[in-house]
């Protein structure tokens, strides 16, 4: 399975764009931005209006998702950060030039996942099973605290942590990509409980199943029309990350097939 949505797939997401220019003027921050998700988002964010800004560790793959956005005439930046290594200093840092750099910052969208396949716990590599926790959990948090202050500023700001159906990957051998999606649903409940009161809008996003590397790595043997291409959740995306998204605040929200 591709890597990445084909081009003509992802020239159709614009028609499943919302109406306007729903990101006008903001900075949307996308940590994955090379992965399936995260091409056609940082895409469509861009379409709508926002300055993205790229985040990713494979930097080839985030050099095609900026020429494909400045083609289309949008606004881009590149800043390669491997999540795995990356430190709270790291994160820090990031922030603080996104926002002196850019003026400010709207909203992060979480799409970056390690899963390396199933396997039973008791055949999991400890190293193998910390990497899967960190990077999908505890570098998410990381980086969001990070940025908080910056989103605390804007008069609208949004956090959007995509995840796997937690009913699905608390199933047997999911490892600690499994237990990181619990985890980051729990994370959801918490920052929204916590920032309630704040012009900074917390949401989950669980798009049904994508045509994605990570889903072929579970779903070996799947039908060709078991899951939707990633371009079809990139408007859930958008809608997430501008005001229109504010219904969906606190909520996980799975968008309509």
């Amino acid at each position: 399975m591709p890597a990445e949505p084909a081009p003509a797939e992802l020239a159709s997401a614009a028609e499943r764009i919302p109406e306007g220019r729903a990101l006008h003027g903001r900075v949307i921050l996308i940590a994955g931005a090379h992965g399936a998700l995260g091409h056609a988002a940082s895409r469509a964010c861009a379409a709508a209006g926002a300055s993205v800004v790229l985040l990713g560790r494979k930097v080839p793959k985030l050099n095609r998702v900026y020429d494909a956005i400045v083609r289309e005439g949008g606004e881009a930046l590149l800043y390669p950060l491997d999540l795995e290594g990356a430190t709270p200093d790291d994160y820090a840092e990031m922030a603080e030039r996104i926002e002196t750099g850019l003026g400010r910052l709207d909203g992060v969208l979480h799409v970056a996942a390690s899963f390396p396949g199933l396997t039973p716990l008791e055949n999991t590599d400890p190293a193998a099973f910390a990497r899967d926790i960190h990077v999908n959990l505890t570098a998410r948090w990381w980086l969001t605290q990070a940025c908080l202050p910056a989103l605390r500023r804007a008069p609208d700001a949004a956090l959007v942590f995509a995840l796997d159906a937690p009913e699905r990957t608390s199933a047997a051998y999911w490892g600690g990509y499994g237990v990181a999606q619990a985890a980051n649903a729990a994370l959801v409940n918490m920052l929204h409980a916590e920032l309630a009161a704040s012009t900074v809008r917390v949401a989950g996003l669980t798009p049904g199943p994508m045509r994605t590397p990570l889903r072929a790595r579970a779903y070996v043997e799947d039908a060709p029309d078991a899951a939707r291409d990633a371009v079809d959740y990139a408007p859930a995306c958008v809608e997430l990350l501008s005001a229109s998204g504010s219904p969906h605040r606190g909520t996980i929200w799975t968008p309509p097939a």
